[in-house]
């Protein structure tokens, strides 16, 4: 049995395990009316044995899998000609690899001799065996579970109590992941940074004017040297971001306003689904979007006003980019402001105020915290984008606020250095994480900044 095929089969033991427990727990009430007598409601007697039955065997489930390729490895290993084994720790791992590529039916590296293909069925025999034992040990272990907690069933059991406990632990647990991933991520680009600003200096890199991080390949090469100033990317992100927000943001508010506001409830239910169908089209339709109708539309209209207008400019990543925030901005504000109690509305109402006046001084304040983090989702959105920049602005790395002219932001900047064969030794490769650190720190300062300013607007109303 395949792991994915154990995976669904122990699901449906858990919910299996679920109405064993909801209708044990009513026979043990006996009639409805005695249903009061239980600690609990049947449901979380359900929910107490379809737990039990899952989260055990799935927790051995994935031990069994994070420990079963090393084991395996081991046996396999254990099995080859002692010549093969006396290799070099780099030469095993590249026959371990052509074994295990020639077990999935993958290509590889060399010609299939007797012994490789004898390793690989030899791992192939032991990969069937282990999943085959999983299999049993996983659905023996839900089932004895399952049946333990249903005969421990007694209207006394204070399933209710048990569960919620299981489920802050599972809660606490997800959160532990979520924080030590994040440190994480942080750490091991620091570390990568570090490394950078060793090779290269960080006033160089922070406040340098040009960026051009190509270095020679050998020692006779000519001007290669490289230039890593962050300046020229960010100015373009900056730019591209801002020109995508001034359209996103007045757009998406004032629709959010008038949906929320003004429109009846069926222009409303029709009028908001098509809206967010924008948030569902793949940025790569955006690009084309751009590179075919906007940048031209751009580069044509400048030339009959006599500017000179770049084939891929800033102002025609930002208006896709923008009309692809739209959804983003205007669902998380709409929601916001319906979120906003009927009573304050009713009280500015009261007081005279003109539904206008009712908006712009009751509802928009009180929504302000709402609104803030949706332009922050579509802030982050934009900086992170890069198929429309790179179809649409180019890869240039200029240093200009001009948006008629080519530019690139951070993440494609990114990208860049990171595609290829490269040396994580070199400069150049090193340099993107250097980039995603400064965006990371820029990006939380922005946050902090928003955070402190949806405070004090927020302190009106509580």
């Amino acid at each position: 049995m395949s792991p994915t095929t154990l995976l669904a089969t122990l699901l449906a033991l858990s919910s299996l395990a679920y109405f064993l427990g909801r209708r044990r727990a009513l026979a043990v009430a006996g009639t409805p009316d005695n249903i009061k007598t239980l600690h609990s409601r049947p449901t979380y007697y359900g929910a107490l044995t379809a737990i039990w039955c899952g989260i055990p065997a799935l927790i051995l489930f994935g031990f069994w899998l994070a420990f079963e390729s090393n084991i395996i490895t081991s046996l396999v290993v254990a099995d080859l000609p002692e010549n093969l084994r006396s290799l070099p720790p780099d030469r095993l791992n590249l026959i371990l690899n052509d074994i295990k590529n020639l077990v999935s039916g993958n290509i590889v590296s060399g010609r299939i001799d007797p012994t490789m293909q004898a390793a690989a069925n030899h791992y192939r025999q032991l990969l069937t065996i282990s999943h085959a034992a999983l299999a049993v040990v996983v659905i023996v272990l839900a089932i004895a579970a399952a049946l333990i907690v249903r005969f421990k069933i007694t209207p006394k059991l204070r399933a209710r109590n048990q569960v919620e406990k299981i489920t802050t632990v599972i809660l606490i647990f997800c959160s532990t992941i979520a924080i030590f991933t994040t440190i994480g991520i942080v750490l091991s680009v620091l570390y990568e940074a570090i490394r950078f600003f060793q090779k290269i200096p960080v006033w160089e890199f922070l406040f340098g004017l040009k960026c051009s991080p190509q270095m020679a390949i050998r020692a006779d090469q000519v001007g290669s040297s490289g230039a890593f100033g962050s300046v020229p990317v960010f100015v373009g992100t900056l730019l591209i971001s801002g020109i995508a927000m001034l359209v996103a943001v007045p757009i998406g508010l004032m629709s959010a306003i008038f949906l929320s506001e003004y429109a009846d409830r069926r222009f409303r239910s029709a009028a908001k689904p098509l809206m967010e169908i924008l948030a569902g089209i793949p940025t790569v339709v955006y690009g084309f979007f751009a590179a075919l109708v906007v940048a031209p539309l751009i580069r044509d209209a400048g030339t009959f006003l006599g500017l000179n207008v770049s084939s891929e400019s800033a102002l025609a990543a930002g208006l896709v980019m923008g009309i692809m925030i739209i959804p983003f901005v205007s669902s998380i504000s709409d929601d916001v402001i319906n979120a906003v109690p009927q009573s304050l509305r009713d009280g500015a109402y009261s007081l005279g105020a003109t539904k206008s006046e009712t908006i712009k001084q009751v509802v928009i304040p009180a929504a302000l915290p709402g609104i803030v983090g949706g332009i922050l989702l579509a802030i982050s959105r934009a900086i992170g984008e890069t198929m429309i920049v790179v179809m649409a602005a180019g890869l240039a790395a200029n240093l200009t606020v001009n948006p008629l002219s080519a530019v690139t932001t951070v993440t494609v900047q990114i990208v860049t250095l990171l595609v290829g064969d490269q040396e994580f030794d070199s400069p150049k490769t090193l340099a993107a994480f250097a980039l995603g650190l400064l965006l990371f720190v820029i990006t939380l300062i922005l946050n902090i900044i928003a955070l402190h300013v949806v405070r004090k607007y927020r302190e009106q109303y509580e």
